[in-house]
């Protein structure tokens, strides 16, 4: 399964976060440390954009030498799509760049899900939300996301998954919910959208 970390530096929230240091890694390295936990995933590819804003991360993505793509800023479910096709993958895991304690064992589930409903456009966690933000799982089927990009406004090209959410009557969608005993059922939250976020999870960080 390839695994598609969507990535840019121009947060409003917290500029350049995905390269804020953590123990001595940055928060995009975390985020791959955790992807590459799973030995399902056979390859990890930062999706960015070719805009001047990135520039710093795509520098640091090749002194790093990390796989990256490059492609639309703002139109993000077109740069998936490019990313998974150029890799000639038919479906792709997405994970966000802000999510630093993705769960492998959540990436191992979903590709067994996937495994056993092959004929799914979606698999995921969020429909509905169980689990804590920054555990969110989504394997989608790049040829339906493909032909769907021209029937998507311009939010839903930014986030990805809401127009099959939206129209999920279209679409054959999997979701799988958090079990009573997970881990980190009692968080609400393990994303870093703020600066303050960090002090929050560096514990948990820590721990992993």
């Amino acid at each position: 399964m390839l695994a598609l970390i969507q990535a840019r530096s121009n947060s409003r929230r917290f500029k350049n976060k995905i390269l804020y240091h953590i123990y001595k890694k940055s928060l995009l390295e975390h985020v791959i440390g955790s992807v590459q936990k799973s030995n399902k995933i056979k390859k990890i590819v930062v999706a960015t954009s070719k805009n001047k804003s990135d520039r710093k991360l795509v520098y640091f993505l090749k002194k790093k030498k990390i796989n990256f793509y490059k492609g639309n800023l703002n139109n993000v479910a077109l740069r998936l799509v490019n990313a998974a096709k150029k890799n000639n993958a038919k479906f792709f895991l997405r994970v966000n760049a802000d999510s630093p304690l993705i769960d492998y064992t959540l990436i191992n589930k979903a590709i067994k899900i996937h495994k056993k409903n092959i004929s799914s456009d979606l698999i995921t966690n969020v429909f509905p939300r169980t689990f804590p933000s920054g555990q969110s799982i989504e394997i989608i089927r790049t040829e339906v996301l493909a032909q769907n990009i021209k029937f998507m406004s311009k939010d839903e090209k930014e986030h990805v998954s809401k127009y099959f959410y939206k129209n999920n009557t279209k679409f054959f969608i999997k979701n799988f919910k958090c079990s009573p005993n997970y881990k980190y059922k009692h968080l609400k939250k393990m994303t870093i959208d703020y600066k303050s976020d960090i002090k929050k999870i560096k514990h948990l960080i820590n721990e992993n």
